[in-house]
């Protein structure tokens, strides 16, 4: 498809609202329409300063198909990018409802959208819109946990969910690849590692340890902090995507990763040791935040503080990127290092952002 007229569900979340201002940059003549509900992780100050004809928001719910249907003719949508999802493990754990209803239910009424609108119902002109794709994104915790010295997770790997967000977005999965195998929808799904960069809402590791050091709070680390993880900087994974919509072939799956396994204390000891050597080397950040001189004077990782583990929290996650590296010609650009930097330079620039969201006040825009 030369020009691509996409709806990017979770669009306002941390992944998608990364690939928008990704795709708007690299493809400013396509058209995108947001649809987010704007739950307590999708915000709209990180779609704040777009600037683009080419682009609209809308805040709906993916279970309300009618309303998909209803963007997919109006705005003659042939692409679906499809990022919303309750995505975090404790809260899943304490209230997994939500992740049925957003991940599964939300998942197939999407697809039922597609189906009906591409397939099913001919447009103005008398004939479905032929050229389509249903891009599903989502994670390679639906593999469940690796031993220590195992390969990553291939695209053959079985699935073995061991929480109730992975088991939805496993059922998420099925349920992509059901309709491609059923009624020819044009289908294809990422696998992808954890993602860290700008807009990481501040209850997930990374942020976590940013925010809490810049106010000399507890740093928080499940168990033992030997619990492994492939990173994947969100830009990377953005370019991943957009080659899987180029050249991916329909039907497939692809795992994308990071090439960067760390067990989760390493990641909090080099986060503490980067903002220390920011403070030591930029004497105004200790003027823009002087919550963290305490902590900064001794060493961030005084804060450091074992709390008991997750139920069933897996020891290790990584992906075998084998597959999208020979088929598409994809390699991460970053290491955690390099990523890590710019992650932590846009903490530093954005920090109203993160403020508001600890005190609740950016949820005032919706």
């Amino acid at each position: 498809m030369e020009t691509r007229k996409i709806l990017v569900t979770g669009g306002a979340g941390f992944i998608g609202s990364n690939f928008v201002h990704y795709w708007l940059r690299k493809n400013p003549q396509d058209k995108l329409i947001v649809l987010d509900a704007l739950t307590y992780a999708g915000n709209l100050n990180n779609l704040s300063h777009i600037d683009c004809d080419n682009f609209i928001f809308v805040q709906g719910d993916i279970n309300d198909t009618k309303l998909v249907e209803q963007l997919l003719i109006e705005h003659h949508l042939n692409t679906i990018v499809h990022f919303a999802a309750e995505s975090h493990v404790d809260r899943s754990i304490l209230g997994p409802d939500a992740f049925i209803e957003t991940n599964i239910l939300g998942t197939h009424s999407l697809l039922k959208a597609a189906k009906k609108i591409w397939i099913d119902v001919p447009q103005e002109n008398g004939d479905p819109i032929k050229a389509h794709r249903f891009h599903h994104v989502s994670t390679d915790e639906v593999y469940g946990s690796l031993e220590k010295d195992a390969s990553g997770f291939t695209e053959k790997h079985a699935y073995e969910p061991n929480s109730p967000y992975s088991a939805s977005k496993a059922a998420s999965d099925h349920l992509v690849r059901a309709y491609h195998h059923t009624y020819g929808l044009e289908v294809t799904t990422s696998n992808c590692s954890n993602n860290y960069g700008p807009f990481h809402f501040p209850e997930k590791l990374i942020p976590l340890v940013i925010t809490n050091i810049l106010q000399n709070k507890a740093l928080p680390i499940y168990g033992d902090g030997l619990q492994i993880r492939d990173w994947l900087f969100v830009e990377d994974h953005a370019r991943a995507i957009e080659l899987v919509l180029d050249k991916g072939d329909v039907g497939q799956t692809y795992n994308i990763g990071g090439n960067n396994e760390w067990a989760n204390i390493d990641i909090v000891k080099l986060i503490c040791d980067r903002v220390n050597a920011r403070f030591s080397h930029n004497p105004s950040l200790a003027r823009k935040f002087p919550n963290a001189l305490e902590a900064i004077k001794g060493s961030s990782e005084n804060l450091i503080s074992y709390v008991t583990d997750r139920a069933g929290h897996d020891r290790r996650y990584a992906i075998d990127a084998q597959k999208v590296q020979d088929e598409l010609g994809f390699e991460p650009e970053h290491s955690f290092e390099t990523g890590f930097d710019k992650t932590l330079d846009w903490f530093l620039e954005n920090t109203l952002w993160w403020q508001q969201i600890l005190d609740g006040s950016y949820q005032d825009n919706t």
